[in-house]
């Protein structure tokens, strides 16, 4: 990854005094010469294959352009809002009918209030290596960066803002009845040489088992009905309608599915009792408890079984408490800031239906992200149950996820990992953004695993051998995830 960082130079910090030397420097969290050489020589330049994110594919295809920062920086990061909210920023400045400027402008103002929160970090990373600004931003420095950036953007659409950070490919998040018209439109440009980074849909059925609403549930049905072109009477033509749009998917070059989920749905049940379930919610009648949990088991499986005969990988994104606050769900809906980690029992439902997968030899490539850092060690060594020789960290467990994806929590997962399992084989970063702008977590990710092990060389708990451990380095930043998606 190329660094845009200018040479140091004296400049104003976030409390008046003059600095040296930027906030971000080419050595930021490395804490030792072994830590930057692995940086440097081993991690920095990979590319990066971002498989799981939620940047709208219709953007990327259209290569919009953005008039300002606030449009491809506040919009939509719920991170920002909930450190607004909590600084005491009105909701006008967040969600509301302020201005752009208005809301840049209280972002900048709540920036120096986020020491030790991610957003500090995150936010000056992005700053240098989009922008080349390397001055801490705040209420005094607000207006210079709105302008200096802003000046940049219109030259940086979002097909750039991924090309100059090295991004290889892009896997998004779609439901299964979406046309995919967007991707068909950037495989086209990928085809004429006109852009160069694949852009991959994900197939997310969480709608398909979201089945305490009936009305919205039929309506979801209708709507896959028509896109499968299906005429849904039973559960088994619903599953036939979801085949179908699976098909479509991986003509259209998906690899992976994903579920968000509170826990893995995992009860016994039979055919019958599936049946009589969804002939009740057709018509229009509430499940009991019982029944979705069922219901959810059922569709679950079936979406397995699927991503097996592919050989796809697929995601369970488990543990996320959302829609906490009923007022302002109401409001603005959901996906706003208001949700927070569970504290769901994990453990052996998840065993559970790995080892109905397992048992008949179905069991695809599958990563297990937890959002309760308690199930730290739960997770890790859940996927040392289902490794089975045939594919080096078959069963991942992923990179810490939303509210762990920082320092603490991604060291944390990744101390997991090494004890229970083999570091060596995990597939690395995402960023699990709806921002053009994410890319640097990748880079911080980076550095914080090379300042572990370059820590643990100084310390002698591996050894100096650079080589050795700078071609691990390689594998978690680029390599495994390329053998592994397939992509």
């Amino acid at each position: 990854m190329k660094s845009t960082l200018h040479p140091a130079k004296p400049h104003t910090n976030g409390n008046g005094s003059a600095a040296t030397k930027p906030f971000i420097h080419e050595n930021f969290l490395l804490s030792n010469a072994h830590a930057e050489r692995l940086y440097h020589e081993f991690a920095k330049q990979q590319p990066i294959i971002d498989y799981h994110c939620h940047l709208p594919p219709d953007q990327i295809a259209a290569n919009k352009r953005f008039d300002n920062l606030a449009q491809v920086w506040l919009y939509g990061d719920h991170y920002k809002w909930r450190a607004m909210r909590t600084n005491g920023i009105n909701e006008r400045f967040c969600t509301g009918d302020a201005s752009d400027k208005e809301k840049f402008n209280a972002y900048a103002a709540t920036v120096p209030k986020t020491l030790r929160n991610p957003l500090y970090h995150w936010t000056h990373l992005e700053l240098c290596r989009y922008f080349g600004i390397s001055e801490q931003l705040n209420a005094a420095s607000a207006d210079e960066i709105w302008s200096r950036a802003n000046e940049q953007l219109s030259e940086i659409p979002t097909q750039k803002l991924l090309t100059m950070m090295n991004v290889r490919v892009v896997g998004t998040t779609d439901d299964p009845t979406d046309s995919l018209e967007h991707h068909r439109s950037i495989a086209a440009q990928n085809l004429a040489g006109t852009f160069p980074v694949k852009v991959a849909p994900t197939f997310r059925p969480d709608k398909a088992m979201a089945v305490e609403n009936p009305e919205a549930f039929q309506h979801y049905t209708a709507k896959l009905a028509q896109s499968a072109n299906v005429d849904i009477t039973t559960f088994q033509s619903f599953c036939e309608a979801l085949q179908k749009r699976h098909d479509f998917f991986a003509e259209h070059g998906c690899r992976l599915s994903d579920h968000g989920l509170e826990q893995v749905y995992a009860e016994e049940y039979t055919a019958a009792e599936i049946e009589e379930a969804f002939q009740t919610i057709r018509r229009g009648n509430a499940l009991n408890a019982a029944q979705i949990l069922k219901f959810k088991s059922a569709v679950l499986y079936e979406v397995c079984l699927m991503n097996h005969a592919k050989g796809w990988t697929q995601q369970f994104h488990l543990g996320a408490l959302r829609n906490n606050n009923a007022r302002m769900m109401r409001t603005l809906g959901a996906d706003t800031g208001f949700d927070s980690i569970g504290d769901f029992p994990q453990a052996r439902s998840l065993a559970r239906f790995l080892d109905r997968l397992d048992t008949n030899n179905q069991l695809t490539k599958t990563i297990l992200y937890n959002l309760n850092p308690a199930d730290n060690e739960v997770f890790a060594t859940m996927i040392g149950n289902f490794q089975d020789g045939t594919i080096a960290g078959k069963i991942q467990y992923g990179s810490g996820w939303w509210f762990l994806d920082q320092l603490d929590g991604m060291r944390r997962q990744l101390d997991a990992l090494s004890n229970m399992g083999l570091l060596s084989c995990f597939v690395g970063m995402l960023t699990d953004s709806r921002s053009f702008l994410s890319y640097p977590r990748h880079e911080y990710f980076r550095r914080l695993l090379c300042d572990i092990l370059g820590s643990e060389i100084e310390r002698g708990l591996l050894p100096s051998d650079i080589p050795l451990i700078g071609g691990m380095v390689s594998d978690i930043c680029y390599t495994n995830a390329e053998v592994y998606f397939g992509f």
